[in-house]
């Protein structure tokens, strides 16, 4: 993919590395000079412009990029360039940085915004991973805020221990996409069977993640 990313801090380095790694084409949008540093991100194409003007983004060749990701670290700008990749130049997939929570309901479809990621949201939502069982922890919310990516480990007395995955009864709108266990990643098949310590990850609607709590407590 080809990949821009408005913001050269060391969020944007940081995620500029990792899909260069990945091999993915990427341009760092920057408009701090002194933010302007190549061998930081060696494989890289480096634009020396401001991203919330329209002629920059023109200049920059968005209407090229696959994703355009807003990683400054500032909530306004990160809006404003949300909002131009997605109704200027028809950016299929734009992602956006949340510095501050409370402006989470902003980063919608209205500005443009296809995923949005909230770092202390995220951090919080890890924590609670880590140390809740049995309950469903929301870990990212994805595709302008229509649904979610949800976390469950099961407990030592889960009354699944041993039952199939048919055996789970799940909501419309909802899907089990992965079983993690022991550090396998597990596609999960009817007949797979499911076991405490199991982390199962649900791509759900918020409506229903109610529901999937109910149904991962049924024998």
């Amino acid at each position: 993919m080809r990949v821009a990313i408005a913001g050269a801090g060391a969020v944007g380095r940081s995620i500029a590395l990792e899909l260069i790694e990945s091999e993915h084409r990427v341009m760092l949008i920057e408009r701090e000079h002194a933010q302007i540093d190549p061998p930081a991100v060696p494989g890289a194409e480096w634009v020396h412009a401001d991203a919330c003007e329209l002629s920059s983004l023109e200049d920059a060749g968005i209407e090229g990029c696959d994703v355009m990701i807003a990683a400054s670290g500032d909530d306004k700008v990160n809006l404003v360039v949300s909002l131009l990749a997605k109704t200027e130049f028809g950016v299929r997939r734009v992602v956006a940085r949340v510095n501050d929570p409370r402006n989470e309901w902003l980063f919608g479809e209205n500005w443009g915004v296809d995923v949005a990621v909230s770092t202390p949201r995220l951090l919080a939502a890890l924590v609670e991973e880590a140390v809740a069982v049995g309950d469903l922890v929301r870990l990212l919310t994805l595709r302008q805020g229509q649904a979610n990516l949800v976390e469950v480990t099961l407990p030592d007395d889960t009354p699944l221990a041993g039952r199939p995955v048919r055996a789970v009864t799940l909501p419309p709108d909802s899907a089990l996409v992965t079983i993690l266990r022991g550090g396998r990643v597990i596609v999960p098949q009817p007949d797979d069977a499911l076991e405490p310590g199991d982390e199962l990850l649900f791509v759900a609607t918020t409506a229903v993640e109610q529901e999937i709590r109910e149904a991962l407590k049924r024998s």
